[in-house]
């Protein structure tokens, strides 16, 4: 893969977390619940700061797939490095999709009846299906990348 094309990628994923970041601060501003509520008490909303902790698990599954595509930039795909960095990944995606499922749970239990909480729900469970996926694509990539090193250091201790 040439080298700007990885740069362009690195990019897409530092712009996808400025515009992530940049929804998560603006979002419960103009929330329907909170749209009432001053400033502080806006921001300490227990539900806000669960979708604030949670979010952490997405950053970090960011965060690794930079730093896995910087391995590949410098040719060092192969390396347990790489294999440590998509089992980070796969961590973090299993445990977004825990925690996304667990605030629907919560919404589906706890929400006013008043309230349909539908449109909540369904999003949910698309963003934690699109989150199982991915964490599966990844245990494959890191187990197909672990057999690759497995055979290249036994190939090398036969030479």
């Amino acid at each position: 893969m040439k080298r700007i094309s990885i740069i362009f990628l690195q990019g897409v994923l530092v712009l996808f977390g400025i515009v992530a970041l940049s929804i998560m601060i603006r979002f419960p501003l103009t929330e329907g619940r909170a749209q009432n509520l001053d400033l502080f008490s806006i921001y300490f909303d227990p539900f806000i700061l669960y979708g604030y902790v949670s979010s952490i698990a997405f950053f970090v599954a960011l965060y690794k797939a930079f730093k896995l595509l910087g391995y590949i930039r410098q040719n060092k795909l192969f390396t347990l490095n790489s294999v440590r960095t998509l089992r980070g990944i796969k961590y973090s995606t299993i445990i977004l999709s825990i925690l996304i499922a667990m605030a629907g749970l919560y919404i589906k239990i706890f929400h006013n009846k008043e309230d349909d909480p539908a449109g909540f729900l369904a999003v949910c469970i698309v963003i934690t299906f699109i989150s199982i996926t991915v964490a599966t694509a990844v245990a494959v990539l890191e187990k197909i990348l672990q057999n690759a090193i497995d055979m290249k250091t036994e190939n090398d201790l036969t030479i």
